[in-house]
């Protein structure tokens, strides 16, 4: 599943990526495209028990791809 969320003013794409962890099935991955890197996202997909890895892209968005745990 991707997200594009930019030109979303916060808290909409967190709100969107929160939303859409409800809805993934256990082997799925959230790509996420956001303008901002979503700093206060990372402790909430900890506590969720999912894992993240967050990459700058070359037009200055952020890329966090989303997994559970295990």
């Amino acid at each position: 599943m991707i997200l594009d969320n930019r030109g979303l003013e916060p808290p909409q794409p967190m709100m969107r990526i929160l939303e859409a962890l409800e809805k993934q099935n256990i082997n799925e991955e959230i790509i996420a495209i956001n303008d901002r890197q979503p700093m206060f996202l990372y402790a909430e997909l900890e506590e969720r028990g999912f894992v993240h890895k967050t990459t700058q892209q070359d037009d200055g968005s952020y890329k966090i791809i989303i997994q559970k745990k295990g």
